[in-house]
Protein backbone atom coordinates (compact mmCIF):
# COMPACT_ATOMS: atom_id res chain seq x y z
CA UNK A 1 0.00 0.00 0.00
CA UNK A 2 1.55 3.25 -1.22
CA UNK A 3 1.90 6.35 1.67
CA UNK A 4 0.58 9.46 0.00
CA UNK A 5 -0.75 13.13 0.67
CA UNK A 6 -4.28 13.34 1.24
CA UNK A 7 -4.89 15.18 -2.10
CA UNK A 8 -2.62 12.49 -4.13
CA UNK A 9 -5.17 10.03 -3.16
CA UNK A 10 -8.37 12.23 -3.53
CA UNK A 11 -7.44 13.11 -7.33
CA UNK A 12 -7.39 9.06 -7.49
CA UNK A 13 -10.33 8.43 -6.14
CA UNK A 14 -12.10 10.83 -8.31
CA UNK A 15 -10.72 9.57 -11.71
CA UNK A 16 -11.82 6.02 -9.85
CA UNK A 17 -15.06 7.26 -9.79
CA UNK A 18 -15.16 8.49 -13.22
CA UNK A 19 -14.40 12.16 -12.69
CA UNK A 20 -12.58 13.51 -16.12
CA UNK A 21 -13.18 17.67 -15.33
CA UNK A 22 -13.69 20.01 -12.75
CA UNK A 23 -15.30 23.46 -12.28
CA UNK A 24 -13.33 25.92 -9.56
CA UNK A 25 -11.16 28.68 -8.49
CA UNK A 26 -7.95 28.04 -6.89
CA UNK A 27 -7.06 29.37 -3.71
CA UNK A 28 -5.00 29.23 -0.61
CA UNK A 29 -7.06 26.93 1.62
CA UNK A 30 -7.52 24.67 -1.91
CA UNK A 31 -4.15 24.39 -3.37
CA UNK A 32 -2.79 21.61 -1.87
CA UNK A 33 -5.58 19.84 -4.25
CA UNK A 34 -4.60 21.85 -7.05
CA UNK A 35 -1.53 20.40 -6.92
CA UNK A 36 -2.36 17.27 -6.61
CA UNK A 37 -4.28 17.69 -9.68
CA UNK A 38 -1.60 19.23 -11.48
CA UNK A 39 0.32 16.23 -10.66
CA UNK A 40 -1.97 13.96 -12.04
CA UNK A 41 -2.89 15.55 -15.28
CA UNK A 42 -5.48 13.30 -15.49
CA UNK A 43 -8.78 15.58 -14.87
CA UNK A 44 -9.27 18.53 -16.42
CA UNK A 45 -10.32 21.84 -15.25
CA UNK A 46 -12.12 24.87 -16.34
CA UNK A 47 -11.11 28.07 -14.42
CA UNK A 48 -14.41 30.33 -13.36
CA UNK A 49 -15.24 33.58 -13.05
CA UNK A 50 -17.08 33.39 -9.73
CA UNK A 51 -17.55 30.75 -7.11
CA UNK A 52 -21.49 30.99 -7.88
CA UNK A 53 -20.71 29.97 -11.62
CA UNK A 54 -18.75 27.10 -11.03
CA UNK A 55 -21.79 25.75 -9.47
CA UNK A 56 -23.69 26.08 -12.17
CA UNK A 57 -21.01 24.91 -14.44
CA UNK A 58 -21.26 21.18 -12.81
CA UNK A 59 -24.72 21.52 -12.95
CA UNK A 60 -25.22 22.06 -16.47
CA UNK A 61 -22.29 19.07 -16.74
CA UNK A 62 -24.28 17.00 -14.82
CA UNK A 63 -27.23 17.38 -16.36
CA UNK A 64 -26.13 17.01 -20.15
CA UNK A 65 -25.72 12.81 -19.82
CA UNK A 66 -27.03 10.61 -17.57
CA UNK A 67 -24.22 9.22 -15.23
CA UNK A 68 -22.57 12.42 -14.96
CA UNK A 69 -21.83 14.31 -11.87
CA UNK A 70 -20.38 17.54 -12.16
CA UNK A 71 -17.47 18.88 -9.50
CA UNK A 72 -15.98 22.23 -8.58
CA UNK A 73 -13.26 23.21 -6.22
CA UNK A 74 -13.49 26.21 -4.24
CA UNK A 75 -11.13 27.76 -1.29
CA UNK A 76 -12.62 28.58 2.26
CA UNK A 77 -14.82 30.77 3.14
CA UNK A 78 -16.70 32.89 0.49
CA UNK A 79 -16.00 30.11 -1.86
CA UNK A 80 -18.10 27.75 -0.35
CA UNK A 81 -20.85 30.44 0.58
CA UNK A 82 -20.63 31.46 -3.17
CA UNK A 83 -21.83 27.60 -4.15
CA UNK A 84 -24.32 27.44 -2.08
CA UNK A 85 -26.98 28.08 -4.40
CA UNK A 86 -25.60 25.73 -6.92
CA UNK A 87 -26.00 23.31 -3.85
CA UNK A 88 -30.06 24.45 -3.66
CA UNK A 89 -30.32 24.20 -7.37
CA UNK A 90 -29.19 21.11 -7.53
CA UNK A 91 -31.15 19.40 -4.63
CA UNK A 92 -34.20 20.98 -5.98
CA UNK A 93 -33.71 19.36 -9.16
CA UNK A 94 -32.50 16.33 -8.15
CA UNK A 95 -29.05 16.26 -9.72
CA UNK A 96 -25.59 15.30 -8.64
CA UNK A 97 -22.97 17.58 -7.44
CA UNK A 98 -19.69 17.49 -5.87
CA UNK A 99 -18.56 20.55 -3.88
CA UNK A 100 -14.95 20.84 -2.70
CA UNK A 101 -14.24 23.59 -0.77
CA UNK A 102 -10.53 24.47 1.54
CA UNK A 103 -11.02 24.78 5.07
CA UNK A 104 -8.63 26.67 7.41
CA UNK A 105 -6.52 24.60 9.17
CA UNK A 106 -8.10 22.28 11.88
CA UNK A 107 -6.31 23.82 14.67
CA UNK A 108 -7.50 27.24 13.58
CA UNK A 109 -11.69 26.19 13.33
CA UNK A 110 -14.00 27.89 15.43
CA UNK A 111 -11.35 30.59 16.26
CA UNK A 112 -12.90 33.07 13.56
CA UNK A 113 -9.87 32.96 11.23
CA UNK A 114 -9.47 34.55 8.44
CA UNK A 115 -12.39 32.75 5.77
CA UNK A 116 -12.80 30.86 8.42
CA UNK A 117 -16.29 29.68 8.32
CA UNK A 118 -18.35 26.75 9.13
CA UNK A 119 -19.25 25.63 5.42
CA UNK A 120 -20.66 22.29 6.33
CA UNK A 121 -23.41 23.49 8.47
CA UNK A 122 -24.52 26.51 6.01
CA UNK A 123 -24.78 23.38 3.44
CA UNK A 124 -26.57 20.85 5.43
CA UNK A 125 -30.18 22.32 4.20
CA UNK A 126 -29.41 21.85 0.89
CA UNK A 127 -26.93 18.72 0.16
CA UNK A 128 -27.35 15.57 0.49
CA UNK A 129 -24.19 15.24 2.74
CA UNK A 130 -21.99 18.04 4.42
CA UNK A 131 -18.77 16.79 5.64
CA UNK A 132 -15.45 18.76 7.16
CA UNK A 133 -12.93 15.89 7.15
CA UNK A 134 -11.17 16.18 10.77
CA UNK A 135 -8.96 12.74 10.15
CA UNK A 136 -7.08 12.27 7.21
CA UNK A 137 -7.57 8.49 7.29
CA UNK A 138 -11.14 8.62 6.81
CA UNK A 139 -10.95 10.54 3.65
CA UNK A 140 -11.29 7.53 1.05
CA UNK A 141 -14.36 6.37 3.29
CA UNK A 142 -16.26 9.63 3.15
CA UNK A 143 -15.49 10.58 -0.81
CA UNK A 144 -16.94 6.77 -1.26
CA UNK A 145 -19.99 7.30 0.95
CA UNK A 146 -20.46 10.94 -1.39
CA UNK A 147 -20.70 9.35 -4.46
CA UNK A 148 -22.71 6.95 -2.98
CA UNK A 149 -25.18 9.04 -1.24
CA UNK A 150 -25.09 11.25 -4.82
CA UNK A 151 -26.33 8.41 -7.06
CA UNK A 152 -28.49 6.31 -4.26
CA UNK A 153 -32.13 7.36 -4.59
CA UNK A 154 -33.13 10.80 -5.16
CA UNK A 155 -29.83 12.67 -6.19
CA UNK A 156 -28.31 15.62 -4.67
CA UNK A 157 -25.36 17.62 -4.33
CA UNK A 158 -22.63 16.85 -1.79
CA UNK A 159 -20.12 19.06 0.20
CA UNK A 160 -16.61 18.25 1.38
CA UNK A 161 -14.85 20.61 3.00
CA UNK A 162 -11.25 19.90 3.83
CA UNK A 163 -8.98 21.87 6.03
CA UNK A 164 -5.57 22.67 4.54
CA UNK A 165 -3.75 20.54 6.96
CA UNK A 166 -5.98 17.51 6.58
CA UNK A 167 -4.88 18.11 2.47
CA UNK A 168 -1.19 17.67 3.32
CA UNK A 169 -1.58 14.90 5.83
CA UNK A 170 0.08 11.83 4.33
CA UNK A 171 -2.01 8.43 4.77
CA UNK A 172 -1.59 5.06 3.51
CA UNK A 173 -4.13 4.12 0.46
CA UNK A 174 -4.37 1.98 -2.53
CA UNK A 175 -6.76 3.20 -5.50
CA UNK A 176 -6.85 -0.46 -6.40
CA UNK A 177 -8.78 -1.90 -3.64
CA UNK A 178 -11.08 1.26 -3.76
CA UNK A 179 -14.31 0.53 -5.71
CA UNK A 180 -17.56 2.56 -5.62
CA UNK A 181 -20.19 1.37 -3.74
CA UNK A 182 -23.21 0.12 -5.64
CA UNK A 183 -26.10 1.90 -5.69
CA UNK A 184 -29.36 -0.15 -5.78
CA UNK A 185 -32.40 1.77 -6.98
CA UNK A 186 -35.72 0.28 -5.73
CA UNK A 187 -38.19 -1.61 -8.45
CA UNK A 188 -41.83 -1.69 -8.46
CA UNK A 189 -43.12 -5.11 -7.12
CA UNK A 190 -45.17 -7.66 -9.44
CA UNK A 191 -48.19 -6.93 -7.36
CA UNK A 192 -47.79 -2.74 -8.08
CA UNK A 193 -47.17 -3.32 -11.33
CA UNK A 194 -50.23 -5.29 -11.60
CA UNK A 195 -52.23 -2.58 -9.66
CA UNK A 196 -51.13 0.47 -12.22
CA UNK A 197 -51.84 -1.86 -15.18
CA UNK A 198 -55.22 -2.60 -14.05
CA UNK A 199 -56.15 0.90 -13.19
CA UNK A 200 -55.41 2.09 -16.72
CA UNK A 201 -57.20 -0.60 -18.41
CA UNK A 202 -60.56 0.45 -16.15
CA UNK A 203 -59.53 4.51 -17.49
CA UNK A 204 -61.27 6.05 -20.27
CA UNK A 205 -58.64 8.80 -20.51
CA UNK A 206 -55.67 7.62 -19.19
CA UNK A 207 -52.90 9.77 -19.79
CA UNK A 208 -48.76 9.43 -18.48
CA UNK A 209 -47.36 12.37 -17.14
CA UNK A 210 -43.46 12.12 -17.77
CA UNK A 211 -41.30 13.73 -14.98
CA UNK A 212 -37.82 14.59 -15.17
CA UNK A 213 -36.88 11.30 -13.36
CA UNK A 214 -37.88 9.60 -16.55
CA UNK A 215 -34.97 11.30 -18.08
CA UNK A 216 -32.50 11.31 -15.14
CA UNK A 217 -32.66 7.52 -15.10
CA UNK A 218 -32.35 7.32 -18.75
CA UNK A 219 -35.87 5.96 -19.18
CA UNK A 220 -37.29 7.82 -21.93
CA UNK A 221 -36.81 5.62 -24.73
CA UNK A 222 -39.11 3.03 -22.51
CA UNK A 223 -41.36 5.89 -22.09
CA UNK A 224 -42.30 6.20 -25.68
CA UNK A 225 -42.56 2.36 -25.83
CA UNK A 226 -44.60 2.14 -23.17
CA UNK A 227 -46.64 5.20 -24.55
CA UNK A 228 -46.68 3.29 -28.33
CA UNK A 229 -47.30 -0.04 -26.60
CA UNK A 230 -50.73 1.37 -24.70
CA UNK A 231 -51.91 3.85 -27.08
CA UNK A 232 -52.26 7.18 -24.96
CA UNK A 233 -50.96 10.25 -24.90
CA UNK A 234 -48.00 11.26 -22.96
CA UNK A 235 -47.72 15.13 -20.92
CA UNK A 236 -44.66 16.25 -19.89
CA UNK A 237 -43.45 18.35 -16.71
CA UNK A 238 -41.05 21.32 -17.06
CA UNK A 239 -38.12 18.83 -15.74
CA UNK A 240 -39.62 16.20 -18.07
CA UNK A 241 -39.76 18.12 -21.65
CA UNK A 242 -37.90 16.14 -24.27
CA UNK A 243 -38.41 12.99 -22.66
CA UNK A 244 -40.99 12.05 -25.83
CA UNK A 245 -40.26 14.00 -29.24
CA UNK A 246 -42.20 16.77 -29.06
CA UNK A 247 -43.68 15.50 -32.64
CA UNK A 248 -44.30 12.43 -31.55
CA UNK A 249 -47.93 11.32 -32.14
CA UNK A 250 -48.42 10.68 -28.80
CA UNK A 251 -46.46 13.50 -27.29
CA UNK A 252 -49.26 16.55 -25.85
CA UNK A 253 -46.74 18.94 -24.50
CA UNK A 254 -46.34 20.61 -21.33
CA UNK A 255 -49.09 21.02 -18.48
CA UNK A 256 -48.47 23.93 -16.34
CA UNK A 257 -49.41 27.65 -15.21
CA UNK A 258 -46.60 29.33 -17.13
CA UNK A 259 -44.52 26.51 -19.04
CA UNK A 260 -46.94 25.13 -20.81
CA UNK A 261 -49.17 24.40 -23.87
CA UNK A 262 -52.72 25.36 -24.02
CA UNK A 263 -53.47 21.77 -25.38
CA UNK A 264 -51.19 19.91 -23.18
CA UNK A 265 -53.48 21.37 -20.38
CA UNK A 266 -56.71 21.05 -22.10
CA UNK A 267 -55.65 17.50 -22.55
CA UNK A 268 -54.43 16.57 -19.03
CA UNK A 269 -58.19 17.96 -17.52
CA UNK A 270 -59.99 15.94 -20.03
CA UNK A 271 -58.01 13.10 -18.67
CA UNK A 272 -60.02 10.91 -15.94
CA UNK A 273 -56.36 9.27 -14.95
CA UNK A 274 -52.99 10.45 -14.57
CA UNK A 275 -50.04 8.17 -14.15
CA UNK A 276 -46.97 10.38 -13.26
CA UNK A 277 -43.86 9.08 -13.35
CA UNK A 278 -41.14 10.61 -11.75
CA UNK A 279 -42.33 13.97 -10.94
CA UNK A 280 -42.87 16.14 -8.20
CA UNK A 281 -46.85 17.79 -8.56
CA UNK A 282 -44.78 21.23 -8.82
CA UNK A 283 -46.97 24.00 -7.59
CA UNK A 284 -46.17 25.83 -11.05
CA UNK A 285 -47.52 22.92 -12.87
CA UNK A 286 -50.89 21.93 -10.41
CA UNK A 287 -51.88 25.42 -9.58
CA UNK A 288 -54.81 25.15 -7.74
CA UNK A 289 -55.19 21.69 -6.75
CA UNK A 290 -58.84 21.63 -6.22
CA UNK A 291 -58.97 21.94 -10.16
CA UNK A 292 -56.14 20.11 -10.80
CA UNK A 293 -57.34 16.34 -9.06
CA UNK A 294 -61.33 17.28 -9.66
CA UNK A 295 -62.97 14.48 -11.76
CA UNK A 296 -59.59 12.13 -11.69
CA UNK A 297 -57.52 9.34 -10.48
CA UNK A 298 -53.79 9.91 -10.18
CA UNK A 299 -50.56 7.33 -9.54
CA UNK A 300 -47.61 8.90 -8.58
CA UNK A 301 -44.38 7.00 -8.65
CA UNK A 302 -40.90 8.39 -7.31
CA UNK A 303 -37.49 6.63 -6.32
CA UNK A 304 -38.06 8.62 -3.34
CA UNK A 305 -40.43 7.63 -0.81
CA UNK A 306 -41.09 10.62 0.85
CA UNK A 307 -42.22 12.52 -2.10
CA UNK A 308 -45.43 10.36 -2.56
CA UNK A 309 -48.07 11.62 -0.43
CA UNK A 310 -46.07 14.88 -0.21
CA UNK A 311 -48.40 17.31 -1.99
CA UNK A 312 -51.28 15.02 -2.03
CA UNK A 313 -52.16 11.72 -1.89
CA UNK A 314 -52.48 9.59 -4.63
CA UNK A 315 -54.64 6.52 -5.29
CA UNK A 316 -51.76 4.64 -6.12
CA UNK A 317 -48.15 5.37 -4.49
CA UNK A 318 -44.95 3.33 -6.26
CA UNK A 319 -41.86 3.19 -5.22
CA UNK A 320 -39.42 2.91 -7.91
CA UNK A 321 -36.76 3.54 -10.49
CA UNK A 322 -38.66 5.73 -13.28
CA UNK A 323 -37.21 3.31 -16.09
CA UNK A 324 -37.31 -0.03 -14.43
CA UNK A 325 -40.86 0.74 -13.78
CA UNK A 326 -41.92 1.58 -17.02
CA UNK A 327 -40.34 -1.65 -18.18
CA UNK A 328 -42.10 -3.69 -16.15
CA UNK A 329 -45.62 -2.04 -16.96
CA UNK A 330 -44.88 -2.13 -20.66
CA UNK A 331 -44.32 -5.43 -20.56
CA UNK A 332 -47.13 -6.14 -18.39
CA UNK A 333 -49.19 -3.86 -21.03
CA UNK A 334 -48.38 -6.23 -23.77
CA UNK A 335 -49.40 -9.20 -21.91
CA UNK A 336 -52.79 -7.55 -21.13
CA UNK A 337 -52.68 -6.45 -24.68
CA UNK A 338 -52.37 -10.00 -26.19
CA UNK A 339 -55.06 -10.97 -23.67
CA UNK A 340 -57.45 -8.82 -24.78
CA UNK A 341 -57.99 -6.77 -21.90
CA UNK A 342 -56.47 -3.07 -22.71
CA UNK A 343 -59.11 -1.14 -24.21
CA UNK A 344 -58.11 0.56 -27.68
CA UNK A 345 -57.63 4.45 -26.58
CA UNK A 346 -57.82 5.64 -30.33
CA UNK A 347 -60.76 7.94 -29.86
CA UNK A 348 -59.00 9.46 -26.80
CA UNK A 349 -55.85 10.22 -28.94
CA UNK A 350 -57.22 11.64 -31.69
CA UNK A 351 -59.42 14.11 -29.51
CA UNK A 352 -55.97 15.30 -28.01
CA UNK A 353 -54.70 15.40 -31.28
CA UNK A 354 -57.44 17.69 -32.63
CA UNK A 355 -56.38 19.93 -29.62
CA UNK A 356 -53.47 20.29 -30.66
CA UNK A 357 -53.47 21.64 -33.67
CA UNK A 358 -55.77 23.87 -32.90
CA UNK A 359 -54.65 25.41 -29.43
CA UNK A 360 -51.69 27.03 -31.09
CA UNK A 361 -50.13 30.33 -29.57
CA UNK A 362 -49.77 33.33 -32.59
CA UNK A 363 -46.24 33.53 -32.82
CA UNK A 364 -46.12 35.61 -37.03
CA UNK A 365 -45.74 38.73 -35.06
CA UNK A 366 -44.47 41.66 -37.50
CA UNK A 367 -43.88 44.28 -35.11
CA UNK A 368 -41.14 46.45 -34.47
CA UNK A 369 -39.82 46.74 -31.42
CA UNK A 370 -39.39 42.96 -31.74
CA UNK A 371 -42.23 40.79 -29.93
CA UNK A 372 -40.52 38.01 -27.87
CA UNK A 373 -43.05 35.64 -29.86
CA UNK A 374 -41.37 36.21 -33.33
CA UNK A 375 -38.05 35.60 -32.05
CA UNK A 376 -39.37 31.97 -30.74
CA UNK A 377 -40.95 31.22 -34.42
CA UNK A 378 -37.48 32.24 -35.66
CA UNK A 379 -35.72 30.18 -33.58
CA UNK A 380 -37.65 27.06 -34.04
CA UNK A 381 -36.87 27.90 -38.45
CA UNK A 382 -33.34 28.23 -37.70
CA UNK A 383 -31.76 25.95 -34.99
CA UNK A 384 -32.30 21.81 -35.94
CA UNK A 385 -34.11 19.00 -34.22
CA UNK A 386 -30.48 18.07 -32.63
CA UNK A 387 -30.32 21.91 -30.72
CA UNK A 388 -30.37 21.68 -26.49
CA UNK A 389 -31.60 24.68 -25.07
CA UNK A 390 -30.27 25.71 -21.95
CA UNK A 391 -32.35 28.36 -19.72
CA UNK A 392 -34.13 29.42 -15.87
CA UNK A 393 -36.47 31.30 -14.46
CA UNK A 394 -37.71 34.42 -15.94
CA UNK A 395 -40.57 35.11 -19.20
CA UNK A 396 -37.95 33.40 -21.41
CA UNK A 397 -38.41 30.58 -19.77
CA UNK A 398 -41.85 30.49 -19.75
CA UNK A 399 -42.25 31.52 -23.32
CA UNK A 400 -39.57 29.20 -24.73
CA UNK A 401 -41.29 26.36 -22.96
CA UNK A 402 -44.73 27.53 -24.59
CA UNK A 403 -43.03 27.98 -28.33
CA UNK A 404 -39.90 26.06 -28.80
CA UNK A 405 -39.73 22.57 -30.09
CA UNK A 406 -37.41 19.93 -27.74
CA UNK A 407 -36.94 16.22 -29.61
CA UNK A 408 -34.64 14.87 -27.09
CA UNK A 409 -33.82 13.71 -23.93
CA UNK A 410 -31.00 15.89 -22.05
CA UNK A 411 -31.90 18.45 -24.48
CA UNK A 412 -33.74 20.79 -22.22
CA UNK A 413 -31.44 21.88 -19.38
CA UNK A 414 -33.90 24.25 -17.09
CA UNK A 415 -33.03 25.26 -13.39
CA UNK A 416 -36.31 24.34 -12.65
CA UNK A 417 -37.21 24.70 -9.03
CA UNK A 418 -34.58 27.26 -7.53
CA UNK A 419 -34.52 28.75 -10.79
CA UNK A 420 -31.58 31.46 -10.19
CA UNK A 421 -31.27 34.47 -12.22
CA UNK A 422 -27.42 34.11 -13.51
CA UNK A 423 -27.34 30.33 -13.83
CA UNK A 424 -27.90 29.91 -17.95
CA UNK A 425 -24.30 31.05 -18.74
CA UNK A 426 -22.77 28.62 -16.62
CA UNK A 427 -24.80 26.03 -17.20
CA UNK A 428 -24.13 25.97 -21.03
CA UNK A 429 -20.87 26.25 -20.28
CA UNK A 430 -21.12 23.14 -18.12
CA UNK A 431 -23.20 21.34 -20.21
CA UNK A 432 -21.19 22.44 -23.77
CA UNK A 433 -17.84 20.78 -21.91
CA UNK A 434 -19.63 17.78 -21.27
CA UNK A 435 -21.40 17.29 -24.16
CA UNK A 436 -19.52 19.71 -27.24
CA UNK A 437 -20.79 17.52 -30.08
CA UNK A 438 -24.35 18.61 -29.57
CA UNK A 439 -25.64 22.42 -30.67
CA UNK A 440 -26.12 24.52 -27.70
CA UNK A 441 -28.62 27.49 -27.45
CA UNK A 442 -29.09 29.49 -24.51
CA UNK A 443 -31.89 31.45 -24.22
CA UNK A 444 -32.00 34.48 -21.29
CA UNK A 445 -33.73 37.79 -20.33
CA UNK A 446 -31.58 40.68 -19.86
CA UNK A 447 -31.54 40.41 -16.20
CA UNK A 448 -30.44 36.87 -16.12
CA UNK A 449 -27.66 37.37 -18.28
CA UNK A 450 -26.35 40.54 -16.19
CA UNK A 451 -25.98 38.17 -12.92
CA UNK A 452 -22.90 36.14 -14.08
CA UNK A 453 -21.75 37.97 -17.41
CA UNK A 454 -18.10 37.94 -16.77
CA UNK A 455 -18.39 33.87 -17.22
CA UNK A 456 -18.38 35.04 -21.21
CA UNK A 457 -14.74 35.01 -20.51
CA UNK A 458 -14.56 31.48 -19.88
CA UNK A 459 -15.89 30.48 -23.23
CA UNK A 460 -13.60 32.69 -24.77
CA UNK A 461 -10.31 31.46 -22.79
CA UNK A 462 -11.41 27.63 -23.23
CA UNK A 463 -13.24 27.80 -26.59
CA UNK A 464 -16.65 26.27 -25.94
CA UNK A 465 -19.09 27.67 -28.73
CA UNK A 466 -22.52 27.75 -27.77
CA UNK A 467 -25.21 30.59 -29.27
CA UNK A 468 -27.02 32.56 -26.27
CA UNK A 469 -29.87 34.22 -27.69
CA UNK A 470 -30.71 37.76 -25.20
CA UNK A 471 -33.79 38.46 -25.46
CA UNK A 472 -33.75 42.45 -23.96
CA UNK A 473 -36.63 43.94 -23.02
CA UNK A 474 -34.81 46.63 -20.11
CA UNK A 475 -37.00 45.13 -17.38
CA UNK A 476 -37.19 42.58 -15.18
CA UNK A 477 -40.58 41.31 -16.91
CA UNK A 478 -41.59 38.42 -15.06
CA UNK A 479 -41.16 40.06 -11.50
CA UNK A 480 -43.13 43.17 -13.38
CA UNK A 481 -45.94 41.34 -13.94
CA UNK A 482 -46.30 40.11 -10.22
CA UNK A 483 -46.45 43.46 -9.05
CA UNK A 484 -49.67 44.20 -10.69
CA UNK A 485 -51.52 42.31 -7.57
CA UNK A 486 -50.05 45.55 -6.17
CA UNK A 487 -50.94 48.48 -9.03
CA UNK A 488 -47.32 49.00 -9.28
CA UNK A 489 -44.70 49.26 -11.84
CA UNK A 490 -41.92 49.87 -9.06
CA UNK A 491 -37.93 49.44 -9.34
CA UNK A 492 -38.06 46.80 -12.23
CA UNK A 493 -37.21 49.11 -15.28
CA UNK A 494 -33.33 48.30 -16.64
CA UNK A 495 -33.48 50.93 -18.89
CA UNK A 496 -31.36 54.27 -19.29
CA UNK A 497 -30.06 56.48 -22.09
CA UNK A 498 -26.60 54.75 -22.61
CA UNK A 499 -23.84 58.02 -23.10
CA UNK A 500 -21.35 55.81 -24.44
CA UNK A 501 -23.79 53.60 -26.87
CA UNK A 502 -26.56 55.65 -28.66
CA UNK A 503 -27.62 52.74 -30.31
CA UNK A 504 -29.05 51.09 -28.17
CA UNK A 505 -31.94 53.67 -28.00
CA UNK A 506 -32.73 53.69 -24.61
CA UNK A 507 -32.17 50.16 -23.66
CA UNK A 508 -29.10 50.57 -21.73
CA UNK A 509 -26.56 48.50 -21.26
CA UNK A 510 -24.95 47.74 -24.34
CA UNK A 511 -24.81 44.34 -24.44
CA UNK A 512 -22.56 43.95 -27.65
CA UNK A 513 -20.13 45.55 -26.72
CA UNK A 514 -19.90 43.80 -23.18
CA UNK A 515 -19.93 40.50 -25.02
CA UNK A 516 -17.54 41.36 -27.51
CA UNK A 517 -14.96 43.11 -24.46
CA UNK A 518 -15.22 39.50 -22.77
CA UNK A 519 -13.29 37.82 -26.22
CA UNK A 520 -17.06 36.42 -27.85
CA UNK A 521 -19.00 37.36 -30.87
CA UNK A 522 -22.14 39.58 -30.56
CA UNK A 523 -25.07 40.71 -32.96
CA UNK A 524 -27.88 43.22 -32.47
CA UNK A 525 -31.28 42.82 -33.79
CA UNK A 526 -34.15 44.95 -34.66
CA UNK A 527 -36.31 43.70 -37.16
CA UNK A 528 -38.17 40.38 -37.55
CA UNK A 529 -36.57 39.76 -41.00
CA UNK A 530 -33.35 39.54 -39.67
CA UNK A 531 -34.12 37.23 -36.74
CA UNK A 532 -33.44 34.03 -38.71
CA UNK A 533 -30.46 35.44 -40.89
CA UNK A 534 -28.70 36.51 -37.26
CA UNK A 535 -29.59 33.34 -35.52
CA UNK A 536 -27.81 30.85 -38.53
CA UNK A 537 -24.92 33.44 -38.78
CA UNK A 538 -24.86 32.99 -34.98
CA UNK A 539 -24.62 29.04 -35.16
CA UNK A 540 -22.66 28.82 -37.82
CA UNK A 541 -19.74 31.19 -36.13
CA UNK A 542 -20.12 29.20 -33.17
Amino acid sequence: MARMRVVDAIVQILAKEGVTVTFGIPGAAINGLYSALKADGRIGHILARHGEAQSHMAEGYTRAKVGNIGVCLGTSGPAGTDMITGMYSAMADSLPILCITGQVPTPKLDKEDFQGVDIASIAAPVTKYAKTVLEPAQIPGIFQKAFYLMREGRPGPVLIDLPGDVQTAEIDFDVDAYEPIEVHKPVASDAQVTRLIDLIASAERPVLLAGGGVIQSDGSDALVDLAETLGVPVVSTLMGWGAIPDDHVLSQGMAGIQTSQQYANATLLASDLVVGIGNRWANRMTGDLSVFREGRKFVHVDVEPSQIGRVFAPDLGIVSDAKALIVKLADKAREYKEAGKLADWGVWAKECDVRKATMQRKTAFENVPLKPQRVYQAMNEAFGRDTRYVTTIGLSQIQAAQLLHVYKHHHWLDAGQAGPLGWTIPAAIGACVADPDTPTVALSGDFDFNFLIEELAVAAQFNIPWVHVLVNNAYLGLIRQSQRAFDMDYCVQLSFENINSPETEGYGVDYVKVAEGLGCKAIRVRKPEDLVPAFKRARETA
